[in-house]
């Protein structure tokens, strides 16, 4: 498995426009070959600007890469990008070990959970 790690600097008061656009790009991502999961994390709410992390799991490079090559990305991005500050650092890195919860790798397709807070 492979991971789009993105590093954000959210503004405080636009988190919830930014979840909410994270939010909105799930149903295409879901629609993308090899997509696994999604998380968003935050590392220190409260200061002027929050840290978020947003983490994409795939199960192949191959279709990590095919995605970036999809429209939906850069759609999802500019959205969330209005609710940060400056371009966010985006690093492509290899899964040495998950445990997705109940999520089945598949070759085709999205993982079986439906709710994407199940991992």
């Amino acid at each position: 498995m492979h991971a789009r790690v993105s590093h954000f600097h959210v503004v405080p008061s636009k988190l919830d426009e930014f979840l909410a656009a994270a939010r909105a790009a799930i149903p295409h991502a879901r629609q993308q070959k090899g997509f696994r999961a999604l998380l968003v994390l935050r590392d220190d709410a409260g200061k002027s600007s929050t840290n978020v992390r947003v983490i994409s799991i795939w199960n192949s490079m191959e279709d990590l890469q095919a995605a970036e090559q999809n429209f939906y990305l850069y759609q999802a991005l500019a959205k969330v990008m209005s609710a940060s500050k400056g371009f966010p650092l985006i690093e492509n890195q290899e899964v040495l070990f998950a445990d997705l919860g109940g999520a089945r790798a598949s070759s085709g397709g999205p993982a079986a959970a439906a709710d994407e807070t199940q991992f």
